[in-house]
């Protein structure tokens, strides 16, 4: 039990902005967030890292999510990673592809509160982490 390693996430994502929000979120919770700009920067970022989990968004200029995802998937050094699929597209249908056909483990619609992407990624992950320090 001697672990103290942070738990890992690789967020891929287009807008630096996002993934700004996102880290500071979650490293007040005690968590450790690359970003990667981007679908192709992303897997190779995900291949390198090997995180814990990997936060998606669908909608990127030079790789779309879907692709980046089942590149994921297809590669057996990331295919047990958790994936979080974060989209501004609130469609049902593509939540319920994402979901049924994709195996998907969870999925967040833009915009979201800070306690849905903590809640959800505790879920998918299976375990709590501690409330905000506010140092």
């Amino acid at each position: 039990m001697g672990e103290s390693t942070l738990t890992r996430i690789v967020y891929i994502e287009d807008d630096p902005e996002m993934i700004e929000l996102v880290s500071l979120i979650l490293k007040r919770r005690g968590l450790e967030v690359i970003g990667a700009h981007g679908g192709r920067k992303g897997l190779e970022t995900a291949r390198q890292e090997k995180p814990d989990l990997i936060l998606l968004d669908l909608m990127m200029p030079d790789l779309d999510g879907w692709d980046v995802y089942q590149q994921l998937k297809a590669d057996s050094d990331t295919d047990h990673i958790p994936v979080i699929i974060i989209t501004a597209k609130s469609q049902t249908i593509d939540m319920v592809l994402g979901l049924q056909v994709a195996h998907v483990n969870a999925y967040l619609c833009k915009p979201f509160r800070p306690q849905e992407l903590i809640e959800t990624i505790e879920k998918v992950l299976g375990k709590k982490f501690p409330p905000e320090n506010d140092n």
